[in-house]
């Protein structure tokens, strides 16, 4: 675990490792299976994936790289195919089909394990069955760090994560726990996934009304509460941006008020929560059908 986080050397040698990688998560399979969430062990076994997962497009094996871009491009240069890679044309994103992860195999080894659908439903599973904040934290920022990105594999991850697996209502749990970092992290993780325009409207649906509940009735104090209202904010940002039904959906949760206060700040320089509230705001009123509403 101490080695994961060595840097980007010492996670290319532990990638390469033959068997680490399914030896860890063989050995959390098993814990699930035996209804042993909480083990010590399996908190250090995500804890090393989670690690391994961090910048892992960037540092992919130029082989994975290519293989997977490869694919993005003929999926992209096929009409009569559209593509699910995050591909900003609407036609291509309302006719998205299912298809795979990139590289996503039956029986994934090594380093494919580290974004493959099996693992991703294990971290949704610890999410929502373990009670460790280091293995909730360490499941969630290994999502997290797979969504970073903007290339084929976080945007696929993300529709496994919001299509496939059904992840949200154990995401959206984790936005009422009284642990500030596990807390961040599921909002930094819910901030990733709504960059995504074509899962917008199911993320809205399931978790607006939590995000705009956990909003502060002013600007936070603490640094972690500031960056996490931050990260609510531009969440918000991304679901109401193009829409005017989830900007709705944020007024009749009453979350106006809270970002109006928390855009406003005492000091002389704006704190990144008011910063990026006054972003909200200042797209929330791009949305003219709504002018008399928030007047109101």
């Amino acid at each position: 675990r101490n080695m994961s986080s060595a840097g980007p050397e010492g996670r290319k040698k532990m990638r390469e490792c033959e068997g680490l990688i399914d030896s860890l998560v063989y050995y959390i399979q098993g814990a699930i299976a035996d209804h042993e969430p909480n083990d010590k062990a399996t908190e250090n076994c995500v804890c090393i994936l989670h690690n391994l997962s961090y910048q892992l497009e960037i540092e992919l094996p130029q082989s994975y790289a290519q293989s997977i871009y490869m694919q993005r491009r003929n999926i992209s240069s096929n009409d009569k195919t559209p593509g699910c890679f995050g591909t900003r044309s609407r036609k291509v994103k309302e006719k998205q089909q299912d298809t795979p992860l990139p590289e996503e195999k039956s029986s994934p080894k090594g380093v494919e394990s580290l974004w493959h659908s099996t693992l991703i439903r294990i971290y949704l599973s610890l999410i929502a069955k373990s009670t460790r904040n280091y293995t909730q934290e360490a499941s969630l920022g290994a999502l997290q760090n797979l969504t970073a990105g903007t290339g084929p594999m976080p945007f696929a991850v993300a529709r496994t994560v919001v299509q496939k697996a059904n992840g949200l209502p154990s995401i959206r749990a984790m936005l009422h726990v009284s642990h500030p970092a596990v807390k961040k992290t599921a909002v930094s993780l819910l901030r990733n996934l709504s960059r995504n325009t074509s899962l917008q409207s199911d993320i809205a649906r399931e978790v607006l009304p939590d995000l705009v509940s956990i909003l502060p009735e002013c600007a936070p104090g603490s640094d972690i509460a500031c960056e996490t209202t931050a990260s609510v904010c531009y969440t918000l940002f991304n679901l109401t941006q193009g829409s005017s039904h989830s900007a709705r959906l944020l007024l009749s949760a009453h979350g106006l008020p809270k970002v109006i206060a928390i855009s406003m700040n005492d000091s002389n320089t704006f704190s990144k929560a008011s910063r990026a509230a006054s972003v909200l705001l200042y797209s929330l009123w791009s949305h003219t059908d709504l002018h008399s509403a928030y007047k109101k």
